[in-house]
């Protein structure tokens, strides 16, 4: 489009050259890895045999740990982050199935899933969190330690359901524990540092 600016001659009004766009939204992070670790913390828990399994660990596992990660994940989509989008829908889909698995054969809608089922599932999930592991050797070292505890943790999970062993169903809840609360550390780290605009919880970028 252009219109004439006297002497003949025109200017091109529709032309404005480069647009620098700046990013205001917010870091979703901190909400998913929360979401995740305080899930992963209750759950582990009762598989350590604190406390059996009941409605606050399955509201957790629906609301917290699955659909706060999924729009977690929704929300780093929208900044352009591949890993951050595949990690937090995943792991929001995980505790969305988890939770569905548990309830589905109580209220009659599916049979329960086979003792193989659920380590070929558990396998599946270990193997999953394992390529995304090997992703945080690019990021910092937080996150490493929080994908590779949740490696350890899917495949022990399988571990205890191949082997029925309740020595390593207690290890695996203590093994639970600890990588829930470094995904924990690390959404805290992200918060704080951002809040006070200096590292108050270092969280190791990779260089």
């Amino acid at each position: 489009m252009a219109e004439e600016t006297g002497g003949g001659r025109v200017k091109d009004i529709m032309h404005l050259g480069p647009v620098d766009l700046k990013d205001n939204t917010s870091n979703p992070a901190p909400l998913g890895l929360m979401g995740f670790g305080m899930t992963t913390v209750l759950l582990n828990m009762h598989n350590a045999g604190w406390f059996g399994l009941g409605s606050m660990i399955l509201a957790m596992g629906i609301f917290y740990g699955g659909l706060a990660q999924i729009i977690a994940g929704i929300m780093e989509w929208k900044k352009g982050n591949t890993f951050g989008t595949t990690a937090f829908t995943s792991y929001g889909l995980f505790w969305l199935t988890l939770v569905f698995l548990l309830l589905m054969p109580k209220y009659g809608w599916w049979d329960a899933a086979s003792n193989n089922a659920l380590i070929a599932y558990f396998f599946m999930w270990g193997l999953f969190t394992f390529y995304m592991f090997i992703g945080t050797l690019k990021l910092n070292r937080a996150l490493q330690i929080v994908f590779l505890t949740l490696t350890i943790l899917f495949w022990l999970l399988a571990i205890r359901d191949y082997t029925g062993s309740a020595t390593i169903a207690m290890i695996t809840g203590y093994e639970g524990i600890f990588c829930g609360f470094t995904a924990i550390y690390a959404a805290c780290a992200q918060v704080l540092n951002e809040v006070y605009g200096r590292t108050v919880l270092p969280i190791g970028p990779v260089k």
